[in-house]
Order: structure tokens, then C-alpha cells, then sequence
């Protein structure tokens, strides 16, 4: 997100706190953010909300069809925002299709950048099993597709073994990278910072250096968030977290990611090598989008107990 530093933004802060503020800014100023296409409808009063030119995700669901992913796609260009859908590998019958995807997606919709994942089926509908499949195909840059978002698992993923999910990281950068992509990792979404910190320390040790944007849930009910939680492997921190109940329900409650985002800027400041933070809307946007506008103007109040407190009201 980006929002020009203005001192008057923090005019209200103490003097003592006015550097975690900024931290905080700073770390959510370029905040992507993941959609439905069911949240179409909705999209102009939420995108309205973003600087012009935010990366706007659309996710692939069960039984989505590709033309509900372009006609998201569209709609999320007509607002001014840079649209990335997912494309799941499994999900594609055959490389004819995905040629015509890409054609569509760019064409229609002026899409440069995609979301490469395996996809949850555990059967391909066609000739991909992996997403590094689907790069190997040469398909994307035929299509002027430039940038390439890599899924990262930091907690693991329940199918998949973390020796192969490791693995698996370094073949995609490396190709990417030998193919001329710019390619970046969207982490899965986590309610604890320890397994991000650890993770992209990790990778920085085995020499990779591509950017992180760290998966964080939007503001969202309990039971939402814990229903996409265990779908999508994150047990490990719901764990961690359910041994500190206060804890627990501050950061699985209506409030939204402030304590984790606390703590990654702090973490940040400290020398962890992360673009930003890529927020999960589950079904609410317009609420997402007003936390990050929010937080982007500096409209938050730093609290001990919570991380920060935003005003979402003006």
C-alpha cells in the first residue's frame, strides 16, 4: 500500500512509541490482499479504499469455473487495482487451456502476474500435477506474464512432507529465476509469528533471497477463521495459540491481525528480510480494506495487550 509518511498522522503518538508506529506503517504500505470471486459485487466500495495499482488475488475455489476467475479478474482492473488470479495445476485439463487462459487474462484484463499453486485436488484434471509443471510450459512468458507468486507453507502443508516442501521452493525460484520471472513468496495465512520468522530465515540461510509477503487473516469471526485454518494447515500456531487463551481470542477475534503485524514490524526492524503482509479476506473485503486503509494513514493506537488498536471509523 502505498501511503506518503505525513507527520501529522502521528501527531497524537508519544514521542517514546513514534518509531513502532512507523514501523507498523511501513510494514502494511504495499498490503495485498486475497478476494472471491463471489466478492465481485462489492469490489468498487472496497477498492476505493486501496491506492490505485494494489495487488487484488483471486482465489480459485472448489468447482470455480476459469470464466468466474475472469470475469473477477476484469472487474478488479476496471477499479484501477492489478489483478493476480490463482491458477491451480491440477485444476487445468490440458496446455491448450492454459495457453487460452493466459490469453484471455492479459488480454481482458491486463494480467502480469499469477499465482502458481498445486491446487487441493488430490486427482489433475489434466496433464499438471504441480505447479512447476505449469512454468515449464514456457506458456507464461509467451503471454507477457512477468511476475510469479510462489505458495509458501512456513507451518508445512498436510499432504506434503516439509523435505519436499523445501525442496520444492528452491526448484520454482530456480527456475523462475533462469526463465527471467520475478518471483516472490505469498505465505499461507498464520496466527503466530515464530514459524514465518524461523521459515524466512531459512530461506535466507539456503541462499534464497526472493521477496515474502506474509500471509495474515483479515478481520473475520472465530469460527470463520478456524474453519480455513485447519483446510489449510495451520494447526500448529491454532495449537500454540489455544495453550494462551487470552491470547487466543485477542488474535482469533473480530479485531484482526494487529498482534501479529506488531510483531513483525518489530521483527522487521530487527533485521527479518520481508516485503510486507498479504491479507485474507474469507468472505469480508470491504472490512479488509478498511483496516488497511486505516492502518495505512496511521490511524491506530499502539496497546501492550493487543498490538494496536485501529480506528476504522473515519
Amino acid at each position: 500500500m502505498t501511503v506518503p509518511t505525513n507527520i501529522d498522522l502521528a501527531r497524537d503518538v508519544p514521542p517514546d512509541l513514534r518509531v513502532e508506529h512507523e514501523a507498523i506503517v511501513q510494514l502494511c504500505r504495499d498490503t495485498s490482499v486475497e478476494m472471491t470471486f463471489h466478492d465481485a459485487t462489492g469490489l468498487r466500495d472496497a477498492g476505493a479504499l486501496l491506492p490505485a495499482g494494489s495487488r487484488m488475488f483471486i482465489s480459485h475455489l472448489p468447482r470455480q469455473r476459469w470464466e468466474q476467475t475472469m470475469e473477477a479478474a476484469i472487474e478488479v482492473s476496471n477499479c484501477g487495482l492489478k489483478p493476480v488470479p490463482h491458477i491451480p495445476a491440477r485444476q487445468l485439463s490440458s496446455a491448450r487451456e492454459l495457453d487460452q487462459l493466459l490469453e484471455q487474462l492479459v488480454r481482458r484484463a491486463a494480467v502480469t502476474q499469477v499465482l502458481l499453486i498445486a491446487g487441493d485436488r488430490p486427482q489433475s484434471v489434466g496433464p499438471f500435477l504441480a505447479s512447476s509443471e505449469v512454468l515449464r510450459t514456457g506458456l507464461l512468458e509467451r503471454h507477457g506474464i512477468s511476475r510469479v507468486s510462489i505458495a509458501g507453507h512456513p507451518e508445512g502443508h498436510p499432504q506434503v512432507g516439509t523435505e519436499v516442501l523445501r525442496a520444492s521452493e528452491e526448484e520454482k525460484v530456480r527456475y523462475a529465476e533462469e526463465r527471467g520471472f520475478e518471483a516472490s513468496f505469498i505465505t499461507q495465512f498464520t496466527f503466530d509469528s515464530a514459524p514465518i520468522i524461523e521459515w524466512v530465515r531459512g530461506l535466507r540461510a539456503r541462499g534464497i533471497s526472493n521477496g515474502v509477503r506474509v500471509g495474515l487473516a483479515g478481520p473475520a469471526r472465530l469460527s470463520t477463521l478456524l474453519k480455513y485454518a485447519m483446510h489449510c494447515g495451520v494447526g500448529p500456531s491454532i495449537r500454540a495459540l489455544s495453550s494462551r487463551t487470552a491470547s487466543f481470542g485477542r488474535l482469533l477475534g473480530d479485531r484482526g491481525p494487529e498482534a501479529l503485524v506488531g510483531e513483525l514490524a518489530r521483527a522487521r526492524g530487527q533485521g527479518l528480510d520481508i516485503e510486507g503482509i498479504h491479507l485474507f479476506s474469507f468472505g469480508g473485503l470491504l472490512r479488509t480494506c478498511r483496516w488497511i486503509h486505516a492502518v495505512g494513514q496511521g490511524r491506530f493506537r499502539l496497546d501492550d495487550a493487543q498490538g494496536f488498536v485501529v480506528d476504522e471509523t473515519a
